[in-house]
């Protein structure tokens, strides 16, 4: 059981990252947060709180439209395309094949929530440049340079010589360099001296990427499960149409939850997407402790599994023959 769970989770990532609008989305994202610096100079207010609420903006949808995109025709695109039939007469249990389809999904999503998140902090170390006397950081601008052209020459390389797909072999290799790159910045400072309590990393950027992730997670088990049963278009606007309501679940179902019924239902249904942004926190300066991040973390496991196991409530009466 395990091996076949495995095999199908790894199968589903791999063609997650190989599907173009994964990659599109990643590098939009990414094209974002290089400018995002310049976007928040011409405030009146803070810009450094500013840069901050608008790379987690860029975060949450990047990762968000990257969930409901992929983990949409996870299901059914197998279903339309019949090899649904091929993987279940191994044979694959129902649950089996469902929960494995959301495993590597997420993994897929959890990469390029990494990578993001990556340039997320580059971005807010870099800072924006408030006077004509600031100077950029060039330990930042050096170290991101060098991460994506190495990314690119190896991953030429290795589609040239190996005939591996180039989209998603980047994806990869980004991920891994992205990874050196940071953990350098976190001992170099922007004078290149090795300065780890003056890296630029603030844990609250950390614990609201975090947080980010978890509402992604949960918006892939709500694609998962739809696209179990409906097929894609119905699926796309069920997630987006559940999206919306998260976002405001506490103006439209909150004020109502203690008179009306239908309140009490639609909250109890519809995930609370705003305890997963940290908007408030930023502008007052105020810390987001650990309990917080365990009690999100709490919230979204709970609906996940709620979520997964009415999915596969959903698949075990789907024809697909």
């Amino acid at each position: 059981m395990h091996k076949k769970l495995f095999t199908i989770a790894k199968n589903t990532f791999i063609e997650t990252l190989r599907q173009p609008v994964y990659a599109v989305i990643v590098v939009a994202a990414l094209l974002l947060f290089l400018i995002s610096p310049s976007l928040t100079m011409y405030t009146m207010d803070d810009d450094s709180k500013l840069l901050r609420e608008i790379g987690l903006s860029t975060l949450f949808l990047a990762s968000l439209f990257i969930a409901i995109f992929s983990a949409s025709g996870a299901v059914a695109e197998e279903i339309e395309n019949k090899t649904i039939i091929t993987v279940l007469s191994k044979p694959v249990q129902r649950p089996i094949f469902i929960i494995a389809k959301f495993f590597g999904v997420a993994a897929a999503v959890t990469l390029a929530h990494y990578i993001c998140t990556i340039a997320l902090l580059m971005a807010i170390r870099h800072g924006v440049l408030l006077s004509v006397n600031d100077t950029s950081d060039w330990t930042v601008i050096s170290t991101a340079a060098v991460v994506v052209v190495a990314t690119f020459l190896l991953s030429a390389f290795f589609n040239y010589v190996y005939d591996w797909k180039f989209s998603s072999t980047a994806i990869v290799l980004l991920g891994i360099f992205a990874t050196f790159g940071i953990v350098f910045l976190y001992f170099i400072d922007r004078n290149w001296q090795f300065n780890p309590k003056d890296n630029g990393i603030n844990t609250l950027d950390v614990y609201g990427a975090i947080l980010l992730l978890l509402a992604a997670i949960i918006m892939v088990a709500l694609a998962v499960a739809f696209s179990a049963r409906f097929n894609i278009v119905v699926t796309l606007s069920a997630c987006i149409g559940i999206f919306l309501l998260g976002l405001i679940s506490d103006y439209t179902f909150g004020r109502f939850a203690e008179t009306e019924l239908w309140a009490k239902v639609g909250r109890l249904l519809v995930p609370n997407l705003q305890i997963f942004w940290i908007s408030d926190a930023i502008y007052e300066g105020s810390e987001v402790p650990l309990k917080y991040i365990l009690i999100g973390a709490s919230y979204a496991l709970c609906y996940t599994v709620g979520i997964l196991a009415l999915a596969v409530a959903f698949f075990q009466r789907r024809q697909v023959g």
